[in-house]
């Protein structure tokens, strides 16, 4: 069965995304197609980049890290759940993003975005990511408003469709991610397989 995890993409005091990926979580678990759980970027305390060594060498020298690492890499997929600000995602996001490389490559992402104009522009930010990454990003995304999804621009009070949105696109990252879960074991197999 797909691991996939819904990263909760901002550290902010007070933040909605919490509440968004709670939301999205309830919604993924009573799926039967796949396994899911919450990753909260909170829980890592990863500093801004500190690695002396580009990620893409794989060789960490932080316990933040590794730690980071090891979560990332159990994972077949991925669904962000992103603010935007400024027109971007968060800076603790990218940030946690950028720590890694190899944990990310060959799998698919799906995205939640929040905001002023739905989150949209931070999704766009991500996908630009994602493809650098080697990460298949799927089409069918959910765009929550801060006036119309939340009271008060702070307490998340979802449309009933958006749960449908969900669906559609978590469908879409189980059916890319296993997809590509063939694509990696097979390069696994080739890889072990050389001299």
């Amino acid at each position: 069965m797909l691991k996939i995890a819904i990263i909760i993409g901002t550290t902010r005091p007070n933040r909605n995304g919490e509440a968004v990926a709670k939301w999205a979580y309830d919604i993924a678990r009573r799926r039967t197609d796949a396994g899911f759980e919450l990753v909260d970027l909170k829980d890592f305390n990863l500093p801004l980049l500190d690695e002396p060594m580009p990620p893409m060498m794989g060789q960490y020298s932080k316990d933040h890290t590794k730690r980071w690492s090891a979560k990332i890499a159990a994972f077949d997929a991925y669904v962000f759940v992103t603010p935007e600000y400024n027109h971007g995602t968060s800076g603790a996001l990218k940030n946690a993003i950028d720590f890694l490389y190899h944990e990310w490559v060959n799998k698919a992402a799906g995205f939640i975005g929040y905001g002023g104009a739905l989150g949209a522009r931070a999704v766009e930010n991500l996908r630009l990511v994602m493809a650098e990454l080697q990460v298949a990003t799927v089409r069918a995304q959910v765009g929550l408003s801060l006036s119309t999804d939340f009271e008060n621009y702070s307490v998340f009070k979802p449309a009933p469709p958006h749960e449908k949105a969900v669906n559609a696109m978590l469908d879409q990252v189980i059916a890319w991610g296993g997809a590509l879960k063939t694509l990696r074991e097979k390069n696994r197999s080739a890889s072990s397989a050389s001299p």
